[in-house]
């Protein structure tokens, strides 16, 4: 079960956000390398372009299945657009 976002603490809320961040700036990036627009890919993913939109910019989470579903309509693997998982914990080992 998940744990509730009230019950995360801040450090975890903080790596959230960035790997949302990171996240969305993938997708925009291989959008438009793949010369697609939002409509276009939100078509062609099943994904609104209003959840999109917030994607790209960070501000909403994806679902695992989203991001196969984006991936796949990108023509890539669903790791090309997740980061490393080190780039979002904010430890730098």
């Amino acid at each position: 079960m998940p744990v509730p976002d009230s019950k995360s603490s801040d450090e975890q809320k903080e790596a959230w956000r960035r790997a949302r961040l990171l996240v969305g700036a993938a997708v925009r990036d291989e959008r438009i390398r793949a010369g697609l627009t939002q409509e276009a890919l939100a078509l062609e993913s099943g994904v609104t372009r209003n959840m999109l939109i917030h994607v790209e910019h960070g501000s909403r989470g994806v679902s695992f299945e989203r991001i196969y579903d984006l991936a796949e309509a990108l023509g890539l693997d669903a790791a090309a657009l997740m980061p490393p998982s080190d780039s979002t914990s904010g430890d730098s080992r």
